[in-house]
């Protein structure tokens, strides 16, 4: 009988072999933003006179004295300051940081403060302008929306509507978003500023968070609003205790947010269930904050509460001297491509401070603890037998022990 030779061992290290060759799937979750560090903290000296803004690398602080300056955020070294007496809240991005002085919209280089251009403004503006991708949007408070192109200040198109804008407009993709102290959400194109939807809320709405086809806005009727992009539709809605504050958080899975009843939640973005929910011990002052899988909020007094974005479970919490100036800005470190966390705060006497927070690169430090059931004495082993010793060849004649041959 012939016999097979088995080639499950040919098979098994075929298997072994691909297994090995086989990319590692690359884990790229989120991490938590703790254990934390205190990577630079600087004492401006002078009280904030506007909210600051952020580019990519610098931050922008308007101080006393009708002064604006500007600092590298990653290092903390400051880059120019120069003569600004701002009217309303600068906007940043482009390369340039853009303001109303008097009756003169500013746009400065922000590489070193230069004046880049300016352009008269006609009417007075109800909230701070917007900038992205290239244009730059005012809301004034007659209800016109003008739109600009950053580069230069020229006007781009005006829109005239029925309603000062109650927040600053938000731009994504190819609409402006501009809510608006009628209750209403209005959408205008981009490119030309016509309408493409209306939407009356039961409140009048916060900024806009605008994510792919998703916006999300909080209102003064103690909802949170998911809307469709695309033609304004209230896809769901999530009642608070209180008015829903400041900007909501987004991630891929779920929106966080605020409400004045001192209350964070976690909703799902797709269908509005509620993930979770966690008890403030502080009167929140602003939207949260995302840093890497953790939520950071900030009440009128430090410290700051961290939670993790899954489930909720408190995370830590981040020390500051002073009240909170300004929200919470997370910002990407362009060498690590880890986040940032940069924290301003005020005291009535020092003025302002500026604090740039990192995750640490160790793990906290255990406290040593004794083990459990010591063990208080080592058994002795036995002493092993000697070894036997070879006599010498005299001595084995001797006793009569044959000779080797």
């Amino acid at each position: 009988m012939v016999r097979r030779t088995t080639t499950i061992c040919c098979s098994a290290a075929a298997l072994i072999a691909s297994i090995a060759l086989a990319p590692a799937k690359v884990d790229r979750r989120p991490i938590s933003f703790f254990p934390i560090r205190t990577v630079w903290s600087l004492a401006l000296n002078n009280q904030l006179r506007q909210p600051p803004a952020y580019d990519a690398t610098r931050g922008y602080f308007a101080i006393d004295g009708d002064r604006l300056v500007a600092y590298d955020v990653v290092s903390g070294a400051q880059q120019w300051i120069v003569p600004a007496a701002m009217t309303s809240a600068p906007a940043a991005g482009g390369g340039s940081i853009f303001f109303v002085q008097g009756d003169s919209l500013t746009a400065l280089n922000g590489a070193d403060g230069s004046v880049a251009w300016t352009s008269t403004v006609t009417d007075k503006l109800a909230v701070p302008p917007a900038w992205h991708a290239g244009w730059l949007v005012l809301a004034g408070s007659d209800g016109s929306i003008v739109s600009m192109r950053s580069s230069d200040g020229e006007v781009i198109w005006r829109h005239d509507s029925a309603s000062p804008a109650h927040a600053s407009p938000t731009i994504a993709a190819d609409r402006v978003y501009v809510p608006q102290d009628n209750d209403r959400v209005v959408a205008l194109k981009v490119e030309d500023g016509q309408p493409v939807w209306e939407r009356r809320l039961g409140g009048k709405p916060n900024e806009i968070v605008a994510v792919d086809d998703q916006l999300f806005v909080g209102a003064a009727d103690n909802f949170l609003y998911c809307l469709k992009a695309s033609d304004g539709t209230v896809d769901w809605r999530w009642r608070t205790g209180a008015d829903v504050r400041g900007l909501p958080a987004v991630d891929e899975q779920r929106v966080y947010f605020v409400s004045l009843d001192n209350v964070l939640r976690a909703l799902n973005r797709s269908n509005g269930v509620q993930q979770w929910i966690q008890m403030l011990r502080l009167r929140p002052t602003s939207g949260p904050a995302k840093a890497a899988a953790t939520i950071v909020v900030g009440g009128l007094q430090p410290p700051l509460r961290a939670f993790n974005s899954k489930d909720g479970a408190s995370a830590g919490e981040i020390s500051a001297t002073g009240e909170l100036a300004a929200p919470p800005h997370v910002l990407t470190d362009p060498e690590s491509d880890r986040p940032l966390l940069l924290i301003v705060t005020r005291e009535i006497g020092k003025g302002a401070t500026v604090t740039l927070v990192a995750q640490s690169n160790e793990p906290a430090a255990a406290p040593f603890t004794a083990l459990p059931n010591p063990i208080t004495t080592v058994p002795s082993l036995p002493a092993p037998p000697p070894a036997p010793t070879e006599q010498p060849a005299i001595a084995r004649i001797a006793s009569g022990t044959p000779r080797a041959r």
